[in-house]
């Protein structure tokens, strides 16, 4: 099951490695990680989707991050109402003739052109990651030269209560 795990850690030399080699060494696979400096300073958010077999092992996740020195904070957050966005950048093989017609194509999206080349085209989108998904999908035909993502970012939202349904997130199909 995959789950959205968020960890306040100091923001110091080495607190990613010694955080992902933790996952790793217990053969937890990051399907996506995000970090970044918070509001306070010295202190950095990671955002992990990662991909557990039970409770049991969501568990000792949990348990093994907070045993680290950095961290000051672990958070499943998978069944809160949160905020979860996702940044792509698509390159992708364009020429001028086609260039009106990629426009109306990530327009719905609001993604927005950020380089333009005699070749190619350079797209910007955030959303979820189904709307970054399904954006990628209709640019798939015309040729993605290269695609970055960032990865979810997420944080719950005000006091409200708690999501009956678990949403899936998918980072690439």
């Amino acid at each position: 099951m995959k789950r959205i795990v968020t960890a306040i850690v100091h923001n110091r030399s080495g607190v990613l490695n010694r955080v992902t080699g933790l996952l790793a060494k217990r053969q937890f696979n990051i399907e996506s990680i995000s970090v970044g400096r918070t509001e306070t300073e010295g202190v950095s958010k990671m955002t992990f989707v990662v991909d557990v077999e039970d409770e049991r092992k969501l568990e000792q996740l949990t348990k093994q991050l907070n045993k680290q020195v950095d961290v000051l904070k672990v958070s499943d957050i998978s069944e809160k109402a949160i905020v979860a966005r996702e940044l792509a950048m698509v390159k992708v093989i364009s020429n001028p003739q086609i260039r009106s017609e990629i426009q109306s194509i990530i327009e719905p999206f609001r993604a927005t052109v950020i380089d333009v080349s005699r070749e190619s085209m350079t797209i910007q989108v955030t959303g979820n990651s189904d709307k970054v998904d399904a954006l990628i999908d209709l640019l798939r035909p015309y040729g993605i030269k290269e695609l970055a993502r960032t990865g979810l970012t997420a944080f719950t939202r005000g006091h409200q209560k708690q999501v009956a349904e678990i949403k899936s997130y998918s980072l690439l199909k």
